[in-house]
């Protein structure tokens, strides 16, 4: 039997109907919605991808997630953290990387359990001897419930940064470390240093790290210094005052304090006024 060209474009059409139901999917929302968090901590960009599942009237902890168990520590997939330098955790260095994460919950004590292994479905084929770190840490009783699992940075400072993860009543924090003062350390040699750099803004940048790092304060002073005869700013001169107080210069403290009100005055930053009047407070 011989197809006629007229009917061509109708079996075409029927072929390609076809195909799309055979591809057809329904959208509907996942039971554990995928998310990505993003953090800075101190130099380094630290991103976890993970699954989150709710209670939905579940117990949890020591029955839907079995005590000491491997849990995936969420749903679906491994949950995985990605750090774009070396990092600390449980005591020990960890190169730049992906990495999954693994825990062990228990009535009065977890396992953290960092793996390189970041490419299982949750703990489905999980070996110790993918282990890149294992330690053990508290877990803690919170005062609201957490109906849905959730992964958060907290207690943020220069080069460090507490990951916690909460779900149902319970709350579980390690700690990141991260290098960042010998980085810094390392710029300030190359570009003002070295260099004896005459800019105002990286002359500024390494009193104040100097400053709030404990640092040779009189370097400090020489920097904030030239930093402000070259181009005063109410915050350079803020800045200045402060490293003076340090070093017991208090009749100098007090008149760069007063400058830099004035400065912040006429810019209309309140922020700067007010924290003048702090500085100028504590001299008197």
């Amino acid at each position: 039997m011989k197809t006629s060209i007229k009917s061509i474009p109708i079996i075409l059409a029927i072929l390609v109907s076809s195909f799309n139901l055979a591809f057809a999917q329904l959208q509907m929302p996942q039971a554990s919605p995928s998310a990505r968090l993003a953090q800075k901590v101190g130099l380094t960009d630290v991103t976890v991808d993970y699954s989150r599942p709710s209670t939905k009237g579940r117990k949890i902890f020591g029955t839907l997630v079995p005590y000491d168990e491997v849990w995936r520590t969420g749903a679906n997939g491994a949950t995985v953290i990605d750090f774009s330098t070396e990092v600390e955790i449980g005591g020990k260095k960890l190169p730049a990387g992906k990495y999954a994460i693994y825990s062990i919950p228990g009535k009065t004590e977890w396992t953290i359990i960092l793996s390189s292994n970041t490419d299982l479905w949750g703990a489905m084929g999980y070996s110790p001897d993918s282990d890149v770190v294992r330690f053990n840490v508290k877990p803690r009783k919170t005062s609201k419930k957490y109906e849905t699992f959730e992964i958060t940075f907290n207690n943020m400072n220069d080069n460090s940064a507490d990951l916690s993860m909460k779900w149902e009543n319970t709350s579980v924090d390690f700690k990141i470390t991260t290098e960042v003062d010998p980085i810094v350390m390392a710029q300030i040699k190359e570009q003002v240093i070295d260099t004896k750099t005459e800019n105002p803004s990286l002359l500024y940048s390494a009193a104040s790290y100097y400053y709030n790092n404990d640092k040779d304060l009189k370097q400090a002073y020489t920097w904030i210094e030239k930093s402000v005869e070259s181009d005063p700013k109410y915050w350079t001169v803020h800045l200045k005052a402060k490293i003076e107080l340090a070093l017991n210069k208090n009749t100098d403290a007090l008149a760069s304090a007063n400058t830099s009100k004035e400065m912040a005055e006429e810019a209309n930053n309140p922020d700067y006024v007010r924290l003048n009047e702090r500085l100028i407070k504590s001299i008197k």
